[in-house]
C-alpha cells in the first residue's frame, strides 16, 4: 500500500510537499512509539494525511458536500481548510482504509477537535513540528513538549496557529478555538490523554 500511495503523491503533489510528507510520516511513527501507540497506523495516517492538499478550491467543496460534510461560512470563504477532511476521503476511495481511527487522524490534523484521540494528536502534532517546519526557539519548544505531554504540546500549537491568523488578519476557523480550548483545560486538570477515537 505504501508504494502505491507514494506513485500517487509523485503524481499529485509537488517534491517538496512530498517531502514534507514523508517527514510527516516519520515524526508520527517516532511520536506513537513515544507513546506506545499503533506506528503502522501513525505511519498510514502521516503518508495520507495531504492527499488533497493540492485540489482545486471547487473539488475540495464538491467532495465535501457529495460527502455530507459540514461546510460552514469560514470553510466557504477558505476551501483549502477542507483538505484534511477530503483527504481522509481519499484515503478511503482510493486507497481503501477502513479504519476509523487512522480516517479522523488524517481528517483532524488541520483543525484538530476537541477529544481527539492520542493518535489523532500525534498526527496533528507531527504535521506542525517536523523537522522541515523549522528551527525556531518555539518549535525547538514544542518539539520537547510534544514528548512531556501532547495535551499541552496540542494546547500550544493552537494557540500559535492563532497568533499567526491573527496576526495575518486571516479568518479563524472556530474548531481551531474548541481544540485550543478542550486541550487547555485537560492540561490544567492534568487529564490523562484520551486513548479512544473522538
Amino acid at each position: 500500500m505504501r508504494k502505491k500511495v507514494l506513485a500517487w503523491l509523485t503524481e499529485n503533489v509537488p517534491a517538496p510537499r512530498v517531502n514534507h510528507i514523508l517527514r510527516v510520516e516519520q515524526m508520527a511513527m517516532d511520536l506513537a512509539l513515544h507513546y506506545r501507540v499503533d506506528q503502522e497506523k501513525a505511519a498510514m495516517a502521516g503518508l495520507m494525511h495531504d492527499l488533497a492538499k493540492y485540489f482545486k478550491p471547487h473539488k475540495l467543496l464538491q467532495m465535501a458536500h457529495t460527502e455530507g460534510l459540514e461546510v460552514d461560512e469560514v470553510m466557504e470563504a477558505n476551501p483549502h481548510l477542507l483538505h484534511a477532511d477530503v483527504s481522509a476521503i481519499v484515503a478511503r476511495e482510493t486507497f481503501g482504509v477502513d479504519d476509523e481511527e487512522v480516517l479522523q487522524a488524517i481528517a483532524n490534523h488541520t483543525l484538530g477537535r476537541p477529544g481527539m484521540s492520542l493518535l489523532c494528536s500525534i498526527v496533528f502534532l507531527a504535521d506542525s513540528i517536523e523537522p522541515g517546519r523549522g528551527d525556531t526557539p518555539q518549535l525547538q519548544a514544542l518539539r520537547q513538549i510534544s514528548r512531556q505531554n501532547i495535551n499541552h504540546a496540542v494546547w500550544l500549537t493552537c494557540d500559535y496557529t492563532l497568533k499567526f491568523l491573527l496576526e495575518s488578519s486571516c479568518l479563524v476557523h472556530p474548531r481551531v478555538v474548541f481544540t485550543r480550548n478542550w486541550f487547555l483545560q485537560r492540561w490544567k486538570a492534568k487529564q490523562p490523554i484520551v486513548q479512544q477515537t473522538a
